[in-house]
């Protein structure tokens, strides 16, 4: 699954990606976030240093700097 976080605040974007984790569906076991780079890094550092939630596993980068994968626990 996907979440695009393009243009949105980091309180928004943040708010958005805890709420969707509370209610990921059922075997899903990574969301690829979305988050540019093109203007600043707030949204990437903020998935990075400050989102945390139990479902999270890990977070990996990706070839594209305006990605990250979350890999989700089960």
């Amino acid at each position: 699954m996907r979440v695009d976080l393009h243009g949105m605040y980091q309180a928004d974007a943040k708010e958005l990606l805890l709420n969707w984790l509370d209610h990921v569906p059922a075997g899903v076991t990574e969301l690829r976030v979305i988050h540019g780079s093109n203007q600043g890094t707030v949204l990437r550092d903020m998935i990075w240093e400050d989102l945390a939630h139990k479902k999270i596993k890990t977070r990996l980068h990706t070839l594209n700097p305006g990605e990250t994968r979350l890999l989700l626990k089960k």
